[in-house]
Order: C-alpha cells, then structure tokens, then sequence
C-alpha cells in the first residue's frame, strides 16, 4: 500500500498569468486540485529531463513558469564530473 500522507508544505507565489496557465492546464487534463496538478507537472518535468538541481547562485525569480525565467537556472545532474553520474 502506498503511503499517501504528505508531511512537507511547500508554498509558492505565482503571477497572474502562472496561475492562469496552471488552471488551464488543470481542467483541461480534469486534475481535482491545483496541488495535484502541480504534482503532476514536477512529475512529468523530472521524468522528461531527468534529475535537476539549481545551479549555485540561482535567485528564485530565475525559475518562471511562463517563460520569464532565465536561460539555464538548472543543471543536469549528468553534466557534472560524478563518476557514478551516467553518460550522455
């Protein structure tokens, strides 16, 4: 049995428009809450560009959801000298 009991709040701020195209997104794919939604799209986005982390020096604002953020706020895991890092 899964164990659904979520013990972390994250709190986020959007724009307008973020939270414009989040409820859009939301009831076109009839996602009952906006926290489930979001979940999915973490979901979605870690497994289509694999495990990402920040870059040192990443200011919050560097990370939009409609296309303001910075060019590359992330990292790729991959990218990094790890041995144990899988390759490209």
């Amino acid at each position: 049995m899964v164990d659904l009991a979520r013990g972390e709040r994250l709190q986020i701020m959007l724009t307008t428009e973020e939270l414009e195209a989040l409820d859009s997104w939301r009831f076109a794919k009839r996602m009952p809450s906006r926290a489930a939604a979001i979940r999915e799209l973490l979901k979605r986005g870690l497994a289509a560009e694999g495990f990402m982390r920040a870059l040192g020096g990443s200011k919050s604002e560097d990370f939009g959801v409609t296309g303001t953020s910075s060019p590359s706020p992330t990292h790729d895991r991959r990218d990094t000298k790890d041995p144990k890092s899988p390759p490209k």
